[in-house]
């Protein structure tokens, strides 16, 4: 069974929106440097998932259950995320909680981007602008162009049909045919396509 392909909900584009709201999640969190000095990099994958499924909920309207089919994910994993207080999250991130929250962190922080995209009118009307150091420090936002390159794509796939989707993609400085090269087949979802190229890239930097 494919994905469902999304058009322009309420006037925008899903795939803009999630990466307007992607970006303003990292702001939110004190930008590319501290993420860096912190090494919380690893959110990055989670964060542009996050981002996904809060925009589909809010402006495609869908439910859990179709946003885990459309990404991949559990509709567990859904419902944590559209759920998150991100009011405690926020505290957590501030550093005003001690103890890490149950909450599920991406999804607090991508809601809190996405509302403040909202009541700014930002989230459909406004380009995104990044430093250019920004977007080749570590080409931060691999996740959300896999994740919107591969919509449509019948899973589990093999590596020839990851290859053609996504070719000519570069991630920090990787060319994606070589990465595609050394991941394992059949991926059964988007999501393990995400995490098996975030382990691939830690293993590199390692």
């Amino acid at each position: 069974m494919g994905f469902e392909v999304i058009t322009k909900p309420k006037g925008g584009d899903i795939d803009k929106m999630a990466e307007k709201v992607f970006w303003e999640a990292i702001k939110m969190l004190g930008g590319l440097k501290r993420l860096i000095e912190y090494r919380n990099l690893t959110w990055l994958p989670s964060l542009a998932e996050a981002s996904y499924v809060i925009v589909l909920k809010n402006e495609a309207m869908k439910t859990y259950g179709e946003i885990a089919k459309i990404l991949g994910i559990t509709e567990q994993t859904v419902k944590n995320i559209a759920t998150a207080d991100e009011e405690e999250v926020k505290k957590y991130i501030e550093g005003e909680l001690e103890e890490r929250p149950k909450e599920h962190i991406a999804g607090g922080i991508a809601k809190l981007a996405y509302k403040k995209l909202k009541e700014e009118g930002r989230l459909d009307t406004e380009e995104i602008e990044l430093k250019k150091e920004e977007m080749e420090v570590l080409d931060v936002d691999w996740a959300v162009h896999v994740l919107a390159k591969i919509r449509g794509l019948d899973f589990p796939v093999e590596k020839e049909q990851l290859m053609e989707r996504l070719k000519g993609l570069v991630i920090k400085g990787k060319k994606i045919e070589e990465i595609l090269e050394k991941l394992e087949y059949p991926i059964k979802t988007p999501a393990e396509l995400l995490h098996q190229i975030k382990v691939h890239l830690t293993e590199q930097a390692s």
